[in-house]
């Protein structure tokens, strides 16, 4: 895959490095400044191959999260608003969702045709024609070991199922991500 992968894991602290070397030598603090550094140089570090390894462990994902906390308190004229509110103010998800975003595109393009020579048979489509909503809904395996849970392949299926038809039926990946936006930014 071309990822190279230590025992640290430690993509919040050279995040967090990063953003504090931002803070000390960026003297604006408007959104038209703080907003491109972020999304260009800290959270690539954040996002960096989360459909690999997407931590299952709350403490890690906190402390990710947190990461991004910091960097929008950066912003100014917003300092009153809530987490949530500066994030939708700013147009951003919270990491959770933006690693939802990435997993949910991967699948999108898996079921196009994408990555036909990569795994024949990664997911399975539902046998019946009776479902309710999304029509292209996937069956969820069985497994005994609860670790097999956190795969990508099982993480994503709940997800998937719940999208609306307009969303997974869409014709180019363009368009998907657009509803996508839309599913997601909608609270459900």
């Amino acid at each position: 895959m071309g990822v190279l992968v230590d025992g640290k894991m430690d993509m919040s602290k050279k995040a967090s490095h990063i953003l504090g070397c931002i803070k000390r030598s960026v003297a604006s603090r408007s959104r038209e400044v703080i907003l491109p550094l972020y999304s260009a140089l800290v959270r690539p570090h954040l996002e960096s191959c989360v459909q690999l390894w997407s931590s299952q462990h709350k403490k890690d994902m906190e402390l990710l999260e947190w990461v991004q906390r910091r960097a929008i308190k950066m912003v100014r004229c917003i300092e009153h608003l809530s987490s949530e509110e500066k994030l939708r103010e700013l147009g951003l998800f919270s990491l959770e969702k933006r690693r939802l975003w990435g997993n949910l595109i991967v699948v999108f393009q898996y079921l196009k045709g994408a990555y036909k020579k990569d795994g024949e048979y990664l997911f399975s489509k539902a046998c019946c024609d009776g479902t309710r909503g999304n029509g292209f809904k996937l069956r969820e395996g069985r497994f005994r070991m609860n670790i097999r849970k956190k795969f990508f392949i099982l993480r994503v299926v709940k997800h998937w199922n719940g999208l609306l038809r307009e969303a997974v039926g869409a014709p180019s990946l363009e368009t998907f991500k657009a509803r996508l936006d839309r599913a997601l930014s909608n609270p459900v």
